[in-house]
């Protein structure tokens, strides 16, 4: 596969018609060498080569999560001996998923992070401080450091240790950006605020930041982002990804979305009922991969909702931005005649100081109903802080969750359970029908 790196700063149509080819391939490929994909087809009673357009996705069906967890291995196109590493999801939403990769897929995935390092305003001579870890099957710790070499920069690898470490890193070897999870960073400034660091003065000039949102739906930060830039006001980028897609969209310095890679994936935001949205309608961001050899995705539905944008850029870039994760679906709460998801909650803890830490839970009451606990870690006292947030809470959720108080170490241990690779702070004891 060649890439196209000049595509994103095409017209629509040329990027329509160059994703078009690629589904037609795509479907050869997947006709020939999947095993799920074969089943499904047939199944469907799916011809092919009736499928001439990115407008024909509609007649196809999608996948989800649930059929990868399912038929892991039915999704692998090559045979083992092709396959060079494996990869694995983290098992937030459930079983674990293995992700084969061969060469190419590797190849794929340095060019992948290698255009988003670019996007997000990277250069040969900047030096990243990895503070993710590249074990564990971990995908994005990986195709991190293989796209910022691919970039020609210079990398530290510390992975996500203690905030004491990272700062001494940070002033023996001066580096210009981070990689990193947001709340991650507020540890980072409270070590500062703490040792009497002049963050202001730091080497440290932007961070590429995963896994937990920076925005809201109008672009603006929100109460993470506004905090981390209040304290120390580095050029923050967001991203998006999941290890089954094996790509990357991310922001530009315009901080307005961030961008598709339409040599790499093509974009889909579906209702529950599978219908294609339009830009600024929100519904599933649903996604076809071009050009993975060992475990191709077809309209695969990956839980998150999103919009997207297809407005020109500032930055020359002509390419769909997709918004803020509003939640996902697997996640939304119907509590008291409301409907939430979590990241809403998140927002607005973030936004309160005396709030430490905490884990949003929801499970299923008596009434066999959606109930909602926040288990909170306070620098107040608990009465004081239960006055203090009760109100706080009632007005921006317009209901009440239950509270539950811990103390520093329960809360780490509830964010931190054993064999996770990221911190949670969404629990689902949800039962199941």
């Amino acid at each position: 596969m060649q890439f196209h790196p000049q595509l994103a700063f095409e017209s629509h149509a040329a990027q329509n018609a160059y994703q078009s080819d690629a589904l037609k391939n795509l479907l050869g490929y997947l006709q020939a060498n999947s095993p799920f994909y074969k089943k499904l087809f047939a199944q469907h009673h799916i011809n092919i080569h009736n499928i001439r357009s990115l407008h024909d996705l509609s007649f196809l069906p999608t996948t989800s999560k649930s059929d990868v967890q399912g038929h892991n291995w039915d999704f692998l196109c090559v045979p083992d001996k092709q396959v060079k590493e494996y990869t694995a999801t983290s098992g937030t939403m459930g079983k674990p998923v293995e992700i084969a990769l061969t060469e190419h897929d590797l190849q794929r995935l340095a060019y992948n992070e290698h255009q988003s390092f670019v996007c997000a305003d990277g250069k040969a001579d900047d030096i990243y401080q990895l503070m993710l870890t590249l074990d564990r099957q971990f995908m994005a710790g990986m195709a991190y450091y293989m796209g910022i070499r691919r970039l020609g920069a210079t990398l530290v690898r510390t992975g996500p240790g203690l905030p004491s470490m990272q700062w001494d890193t940070i002033n023996r070897l001066q580096p210009t950006s981070l990689v990193a999870v947001p709340s991650f960073l507020l540890k980072l400034i409270e070590y500062a605020r703490e040792n009497k660091i002049d963050l202001r003065n730091a080497p440290v000039q932007k961070a590429i930041c995963i896994g937990e949102s920076l925005r809201d739906a109008d672009f603006e930060l929100n109460a993470l982002g506004q905090k981390i830039y209040n304290d120390w006001p580095l050029k923050l980028y967001s991203t998006y990804a999941s290890t089954e897609m094996q790509t990357a969209f991310t922001e530009c310095g315009a901080g307005m979305g961030c961008h598709h890679q339409p040599d790499l994936i093509i974009l889909e935001i579906l209702n529950e009922h599978g219908d294609s949205l339009k830009a600024g309608e929100y519904g599933e961001v649903t996604i076809t991969t071009i050009g993975v050899e060992g475990m191709p995705l077809l309209r695969y539905r990956t839980g998150d909702i999103c919009t997207f944008y297809d407005s020109p850029c500032s930055c020359g870039r002509n390419t769909r931005r997709l918004s803020p994760v509003l939640g996902r679906t697997q996640q939304m709460i119907k509590y008291k005649g409301t409907t939430i998801y979590p990241p809403a909650i998140f927002d607005i803890l973030n936004n309160i100081a005396f709030i430490k830490e905490y884990v949003v839970e929801v499970f299923t009451n008596d009434l066999l109903l959606d109930e909602i606990r926040l288990h909170i870690n306070t620098a107040l006292p608990i009465d004081q802080c239960e006055t203090k947030l009760r109100p706080m809470l009632q007005s921006r959720l317009r209901v009440m969750p239950l509270l539950q108080f811990h103390s520093a170490a329960a809360i780490q241990q509830m964010q931190f359970p054993v064999n996770s690779r990221k911190q949670v702070k969404f629990i689902d004891n949800r039962e199941t029908p």
